[in-house]
């Protein structure tokens, strides 16, 4: 199954009001961050993620401590510590990875390439 990414937007004129977050979740003490046009399949489901609030256009103190859940699986060939599936469902599921600075890991990237 091939997935993009999903985020917040505010806003679509340009103007001052216009901003994104970044999809992220948190599942295990990890954050974990979409990497969108990966081909991946779910095995499993692992319990549920936390997707914090997208506070991009002020407002922090209407959004502080709240966010949403979201079911989480395990993808094929991959440890959960490395990446999972986020979703209502498998079938609508974005792949995403818990990585530091701007290099995937290894089997990510394996995966990526078809290899």
């Amino acid at each position: 199954m091939a997935v993009t990414g999903t985020g917040c937007t505010a806003g679509d004129s340009g103007g001052e009001g216009e901003a994104s977050c970044a999809f992220e979740v948190t599942y295990q003490g990890r954050t974990y961050r979409d990497v969108a046009n990966v081909d991946f399949t779910v095995t499993g489901e692992l319990g549920t993620v936390l997707q914090p609030p997208c506070d991009d256009v002020g407002g922090q103190e209407e959004t502080e401590g709240k966010g949403t859940e979201e079911n989480a699986y395990a993808v094929k060939g991959l440890p959960p510590e490395t990446a999972i599936a986020v979703g209502g469902s498998p079938g609508d599921a974005v792949f995403v990875v818990s990585y530091s600075g701007s290099t995937l890991p290894p089997e990510v990237r394996k995966l990526i390439d078809g290899s």
